[in-house]
């Protein structure tokens, strides 16, 4: 008979392992999509394009769109910087763990963002 061993989490480790596997796979899935969007030259080609064709409107329209790519950019690249953050605690160990309270974060939360920091009820803190 197979005993069930359980982790500082209380969930059993075997279960914890899979959920682990399972969170990682989607973290290096969301890296790779990231990645694989295209990096800079997307944006570079948006403002090469935009330099002074067309009237005002055209000009001002094309701006936009530069900052709107500009801001996927810098949202993506945080993004990419909290999957690596999170594979890095799934390394140590501490993957799972809210970083502010020290309690484990709910399993759908992990599975909503797994890149997530830290648990729901520290996340509402911060944002009230």
């Amino acid at each position: 008979m197979m005993q069930d061993y359980t982790g500082q989490n209380g969930r059993s480790k075997g279960n914890a392992m899979d959920a682990q596997n399972t969170h990682k796979d989607a973290l290096l899935k969301k890296r790779g999509e990231i990645l694989g969007a295209g990096g800079i030259k997307p944006l570079q080609a948006s403002m090469e394009n935009n330099t002074r064709q067309g009237d005002m409107a055209d000009q001002a329209s094309g701006n936009n769109e530069v900052h709107i790519q500009l801001k996927l950019k810098q949202t993506d690249a945080k993004i990419l910087q909290a999957i690596e953050e999170a594979l890095w605690r799934i390394e140590k160990g501490t993957y799972g763990i809210c970083r502010d309270c020290g309690e484990p974060i709910a399993e759908a939360r992990l599975k909503a963002i797994p890149w997530t920091r830290v648990c729901i009820a520290c996340k509402e803190k911060q944002s009230s």
